[in-house]
């Protein structure tokens, strides 16, 4: 099966059914794809071929999802990129990919100008609502022109399953973003196990506040198009009672999100004056729960099944869940594999632990991934004969019940964000009066763990607090500036010189 398969079956069951809604906008599942068809063959005519690499850059998450799908009709591959990013983050993803095409945000269009000509793979670019600005030097064409005029008839193009769909870039333990080659075949084997578990039919419609860049977000969409299910996306969860008053106007189904996402509700939304009549599941991932904070969930909607999930964008998503039948006989497991999928615990001389022997998650299955673009000796790293190697550390109980310990990296979860302190610590230390710097997670009651940034300044130097966020600002995203900042004469280290980062942890930020 390919993925944009999906949407063309569902076009012949539920042609005029809600496939997307987003405030006052709705596609059926037959103007999703003739919208989707438009901008592919647009795509093909002006020269993106298979395998070629097209990055989305755009918002809303309903123009997303369109411009999605029509990558993959073209037989191209999808780039999915947060438009909350900076020019260099930008100019670093799409000059590893090599990016062919660009569907891009007008507002972005000025950044575009700044870093095209590092970019020498690019020579087609789309503006979601107008190229106004932009250099002649790039072939462009408006969203706007390519809707009204477009074919939208299925462009004839073949694929094989095996080809690459996607590319997801995360954060690697080194700080450079890793491209995360994903397959159709794989993810359509962690689509149909997703369906299969947590039992999705046409009838369910779910709430996605995820951003479809993000794998959690990006498995929202493809189980629910899958079924011919609905989709609501709201992005205001800055204000969690509009999402919560739209949930119920909306009477959907399932809703999905991260611990932080759940501790918002608990302790910053009317929750508990809402009757969620229709709402059927709730999933969480993205890092663990606290039991206390599953205990809350589970006593303001008593009704609700709750399934906790744990994955990696490296297997499509998902590897385990944790049926809602279990969840108090098992309070902090991430539950089992999923179907299709095996987790062995192993020691590092590659045995099986013992139940209760902490060891490494090792996944096997079809929806385990290509590798990282480009990027083979960091895939040899991860990928080895018997699977992914996680890098989570984990044991079993009697009953093969999965519990995390910790993770082997120093990588920081911070909301729906995995976050590499080695990227943080190579931008401050650009800084002149930077020494040098380490960035930890602390405890963060909404966000998991909030980023904290050790610094030691230069000998004579000096800087504020105010001036490290002004450069962070700068040069990070909003979501890699730290919360705390914190000045020490020197950093803790092993007698090799290594930082003890977890000596950081320990002293609460002021």
């Amino acid at each position: 099966m390919l993925i944009h398969r999906y949407l063309e079956e569902n076009v012949e069951k539920f042609p005029y059914k809600d496939a997307l809604i987003y405030f006052s906008g709705r596609l059926t599942y037959i103007e999703l794809e003739k919208a989707a068809n438009r901008l592919a063959n647009r795509l093909v005519d002006n020269g993106i071929k298979p395998g070629d690499r097209v990055g989305i850059l755009i918002e809303p998450l309903i123009n997303y999802a369109v411009a999605y799908f029509a990558i993959l009709k073209a037989g191209a591959i999808a780039v999915g990129l947060n438009t909350q990013g900076t020019a260099r983050n930008f100019k670093s993803i799409l000059r590893d990919c090599e990016v062919s095409g660009l569907i891009v945000l007008s507002r972005l269009i000025h950044v575009l100008n700044e870093i095209y000509q590092e970019i020498p793979s690019l020579k087609y670019v789309i503006g979601d609502g107008g190229i106004e600005g932009l250099t002649a030097k790039l072939h462009s064409e408006s969203w706007l022109d390519i809707q009204m005029s477009g074919d939208h008839k299925r462009p004839n193009v073949y694929q094989r399953p095996e080809a690459p769909a996607q590319i997801i870039y995360t954060s690697g333990t080194t700080g450079d973003p890793k491209g995360v080659t994903l397959s159709h075949k794989n993810l359509t084997a962690n689509t149909d196990s997703i369906v299969q578990y947590l039992q999705l039919t046409h009838e369910d419609k779910v709430m996605a506040i995820l951003p479809f860049f993000y794998s959690y977000g990006n498995s929202l969409l493809l189980t629910h198009i899958r079924v011919g299910g609905s989709i609501v996306m709201d992005t205001r969860f800055a204000y969690p009672n509009v999402v919560l008053d739209v949930m119920s106007q909306e009477r959907v189904t399932g809703f999905s999100g991260v611990p932080s996402t759940f501790a918002i509700l608990m302790h910053k939304s009317n929750i508990h004056n809402y009757r969620f009549e229709h709402l059927r599941y709730i999933t969480q991932a993205g890092g663990p729960m606290t039991p206390a904070l599953t205990e809350k969930i589970m006593k303001a909607m008593p009704h609700l099944k709750i399934y906790i999930m744990y994955g990696q964008t490296e297997a499509s998503a998902r590897l385990s869940y944790l049926e809602p039948e279990m969840l108090l006989k098992k309070l902090g497991s991430i539950g089992k594999a999923i179907p299709g999928v095996t987790l062995t615990v192993k020691n590092d001389q590659g045995d099986v632990c013992k139940p209760g022997e902490v060891g490494e998650i090792v996944a096997a299955g079809d929806n385990i991934m290509l590798g990282y673009w480009n990027k083979s000796a960091e895939t040899a790293q991860v990928i080895k004969s018997d699977g992914l190697h996680t890098g989570d550390l984990a044991k079993t109980d009697e009953d093969g019940y999965l519990y995390i310990v910790s993770r082997k990296s120093d990588m920081i979860k911070s909301g729906a964000h995995r976050i590499s302190p080695k990227e943080i610590d190579e931008i401050l230390a650009e800084h002149e009066a930077v020494q040098e710097s380490a960035v930890v997670g602390v405890p963060d009651e909404i966000l998991g763990e909030a980023l904290k940034a050790v610094i030691v300044l230069r000998q004579g130097a000096q800087a504020t607090v105010r001036d490290l966020l002004k450069h962070c600002r700068a040069n990070l995203p909003a979501f890699k500036v730290p919360k705390y900042i914190e000045f020490r004469e020197s950093l803790p280290k092993t007698s090799s010189g290594k930082i003890r980062r977890h000596l950081l942890t320990e002293q609460k930020s002021e």
